[in-house]
């Protein structure tokens, strides 16, 4: 398979400031995106921007990295922070029409105003990662991307303010199983009769370009998928090239079908005091056991669970005209 070769545009001023705020007054290092893009392809052009006589310091270091210090002076008295915003543009978009070999291009900021760039480059036909600041990157940025990249959680970037520490572990972080099940499921259901790991993780990017297994304790995606495949909720078979191998739903489905006897069971209880209707069954299920989620099984959502419980005989579903809404029974 050919290498991606990449070319590299930093915003330097963004990231550095954003850095320093963010995480809790550290220096913007540049050699953890370096290390990042290498595992990534090979960087054939690395170019920073910024007005270089407020980074002395940095100056020096990138040179020694080999990166291209384009200058973008300010005036006194007047700020020009879109003269920077400009040029890097500019210098991405000739990039992409005068050098058809560079496949990818790594845009480092957070800045939204480059959400255009991004959707440009794509439009050509070039792969587009993000890298930014987590607290100083915009959300439009990211769902623009093939893949963003926060300069908080690469390797060798390791002093983080507790607001960046916080934030990886907040409620609101999807369930890794449901990350990965739900995009199983619907890449099966889509009419793929085989999905390779490879596949997958090139489908969940899609969904989240900011999804990295980094965040979950595990050092490569194969070996979170090995992890799942030991909780029973996927099977690994050997695929067509080493070391990507085929990815489906556990044909034992003993974690799937204790779902549905939680089902079952609570559907049983609730149907001695009257009809049971959909609406409210879930949050009566996560009574019982809290962490329940259709997703972890690939189901889209809690009525598409209830119906492959119905095929399966392990309840009946029935919609009522009058009531508005489904009837569930025990089978």
């Amino acid at each position: 398979m050919e290498e991606e070769r990449i070319a590299l545009f930093v915003d330097f001023e963004n990231l550095a400031i954003g850095a320093r705020e963010a995480l809790g007054g550290m220096e913007f290092d540049f050699e953890p995106i370096a290390n990042a893009l290498a595992e990534r392809g090979r960087v054939v052009s690395r170019r920073a921007y910024a007005d270089w006589s407020m980074f002395d310091d940095s100056r020096q270091r990138l040179t020694r990295s080999h990166v291209e210090l384009i200058e973008i002076p300010q005036r006194m008295g007047a700020t020009r922070k879109n003269a920077a915003d400009i040029k890097m543009a500019v210098d991405a978009i000739e990039q992409a029409y005068e050098r058809d070999y560079i496949t990818t291009f790594v845009i480092c900021t957070g800045d939204s105003d480059f959400t255009p760039l991004v959707h440009k480059l794509r439009e050509l036909n070039k792969k587009v990662i993000g890298v930014g600041v987590k607290a100083s990157t915009s959300n439009l940025l990211p769902p623009a991307c093939d893949e963003f990249l926060f300069y908080d959680n690469l390797a060798g970037v390791d002093a983080r303010s507790q607001e960046a520490q916080s934030s990886n572990g907040n409620d609101e972080q999807p369930e890794l199983e449901s990350i990965i099940t739900t995009t199983l499921g619907g890449l099966l259901r889509s009419g793929q009769a085989e999905v390779l790991a490879s596949g997958l993780k090139r489908a969940i990017l899609r969904k989240d370009p900011t999804f990295s297994e980094a965040d979950f304790g595990f050092r490569a995606f194969g070996e979170l998928l090995r992890h799942l495949e030991s909780d029973g909720l996927i099977e690994l078979s050997e695929g067509p090239g080493r070391g990507d191998p085929l990815v489906q739903f556990s044909a034992s489905g003993t974690s799937e079908q204790g779902a549905f006897e939680l089902l079952r069971s609570v559907v049983t209880d609730l149907s001695n005091n009257g009809p049971v209707v959909l609406s409210g069954l879930k949050n009566q299920m996560r009574k019982v056991q809290p962490d329940f989620s259709e997703k972890k099984f690939g189901y889209g959502g809690f009525l598409q669970f209830c119906r492959a419980a119905a095929t399966r005989d392990v309840i009946d579903l029935e919609f009522d005209e009058n009531a508005g809404d489904y009837i569930v029974t025990p089978a």
